[in-house]
């Protein structure tokens, strides 16, 4: 805290610039943390009662139960898709609606829409911590290689040089890259941690799509 303190403005802005990119992105981090373990979480009950349900309109009504699950929201988006084209059908044939290919390839976009649309949600906000760990090292040394210009500028206006006179100086501006390390390490960690776990909730909904869809044409063909 002393040789931020004696630092230079020009050292003071480029730490409270750091602080404020590793606030932002530990505030994501804790955030996106809690949001991807609810996530697991309500999938696996979903998934388990979608499983064990012997209705489709008993699963929409009970949609509510489980917000927060991506499975759930694309299910709804299948859901309202495949209810609209039984009904349509029953125009034509009120006693058993068969659906064709037409028609299940149209639940099958509106489950990839549903599908795009809930990652887009888990991934908000993570792009930031990619940025925070590949520009915070470089602001960091940027404010290292201007400290030690100005600590050397000083040295030259000495008239007797040592290394007592330059180290100070030297030891202040390299704060500046400890203090962008120290931002980017944790951003970089949680952002391929974070990349990893949305994957495999991507594959967990490719998976229920799937599973959704062969349901759809054991019952409608």
């Amino acid at each position: 805290m002393g040789m931020i303190l004696r630092s230079g403005v020009f050292a003071q802005i480029i730490l409270l610039l750091l602080l404020a990119f590793s606030l932002l992105s530990w505030t994501i981090i804790l955030r996106k943390w809690l949001t991807l373990r609810q996530v697991r979480q309500k999938n696996r009950e979903f998934v388990e009662f979608f499983r064990n349900s012997a209705r489709l309109s008993e699963i929409q009504s009970a949609c509510g139960h489980y917000q927060g699950s991506p499975l759930s929201g694309i299910f709804e988006a299948a859901y309202r898709e495949l209810n609209a084209q039984v009904q349509a059908l029953k125009g034509h044939s009120p006693e058993n609606p068969v659906l064709s290919e037409r028609h299940v390839a149209g639940i099958q976009r509106s489950l990839q829409r549903a599908s795009a649309s809930e990652l887009s949600q888990l991934e908000k906000n993570v792009s930031w911590l990619a940025t925070t760990g590949s520009v915070t090292p470089f602001i960091g040394l940027l404010g290292t290689v201007v400290g030690i210009i100005n600590a050397f500028l000083g040295l030259g206006m000495e008239k007797t040089t040592s290394i007592q006179a330059v180290a100070p100086g030297i030891s202040e501006a390299l704060v500046a890259t400890a203090a962008g390390l120290f931002a980017a390490i944790p951003a970089v960690i949680a952002y391929n941690h974070f990349i990893g776990g949305i994957k495999d909730i991507a594959a967990d909904m490719d998976d229920f799509s799937s599973e959704f869809l062969n349901l759809v044409q054991r019952s409608f063909s």
